[in-house]
């Protein structure tokens, strides 16, 4: 005895079987519809725009990138030409004959001039610093931290010590400050170099470092007076602070 079994119709998507079509029981499979498109007209499409590329490269060519004909020097936003720019050095604020001016100013202890000095730099000092670094370096030290941290903390003390005596009446700043003691570590500088040529210890070796510590100090004091305000009365004191700055120093030249 044979089982028959029930076979579902095959449905097709395209809704080939006509058998099937009038059957309630059988679902049919839907094709999903295609997204929404606007419809296609004459005034909704975006309009062709056209370019000359004759008349842009003839432009092109008789004309520089920022409008103007090529050679011309203006530039928009810009200096008239290259050669109008100032130097680099004048740019990064270090000029030359300022610093060699306010060199020569503290060669001579006893007619330093102190208008070369109205005008704060720090470019000098640093050239000092690292010169006084150099020296000690081929001394077979190497004390670019202690001498960097020394001259911050003794710019700072200056600066202190000579508001404090002078009150009120004191008006220098720290710029100032410490464009002074850096101008004013040339002797320094030159004990340093020296001591490369002096037989170590001795007595004859600690005063040459006097006679050079008594220059910066008295270099030093005499711009300091002379710059700011409120100094005059309290110059033996300012002198003080002075020589210990530059005893200090020394020692490290001399030990």
């Amino acid at each position: 005895m044979t089982k028959e079994f029930s076979v579902p119709p095959v449905v097709f998507p395209s809704g080939g079987n006509p058998s099937a079509v009038g059957s309630n029981n059988i679902q049919q499979r839907r094709v999903a519809a295609a997204p929404f498109q606007p419809p296609r007209s004459s005034t909704s499409s975006i309009p062709f725009m056209s370019f000359d590329v004759g008349s842009a490269a003839a432009s092109s060519s008789s004309s520089s990138l920022f409008g103007g004909p090529i050679g011309s020097s203006s530039v928009p936003g810009g200096s008239a030409s290259f050669e109008d720019e100032e130097p680099l050095l004048d740019e990064l604020g270090i000029h030359p004959d300022q610093i060699w001016s306010k060199t020569k100013s503290i060669l001579n202890p006893f007619r330093s001039n102190p208008a070369v000095h109205k005008d704060s730099d720090l470019s000098g000092p640093i050239l000092l610093y690292m010169l006084l670094c150099l020296f000690q370096l081929l001394a077979g030290k190497i004390q670019f931290g202690v001498i960097l941290g020394w001259i911050v903390v003794s710019s700072i003390f200056l600066y202190i010590v000579f508001n404090m005596l002078a009150g009120r009446n004191g008006n220098l700043d720290l710029h100032r400050c410490t464009s002074v003691v850096g101008y004013c570590m040339l002797p320094v500088v030159i004990l340093s170099a020296a001591s490369l040529f002096v037989p170590q210890g001795g007595t004859f070796r600690i005063a040459v470092a006097a006679v050079f510590v008594l220059w910066a100090t008295r270099v030093c004091t005499g711009l300091m007076v002379a710059l700011a305000d409120g100094g005059d009365e309290h110059r033996g004191l300012i002198a003080y602070a002075c020589f210990l700055i530059y005893t200090l120093f020394s020692l490290l030249v001399i030990f």
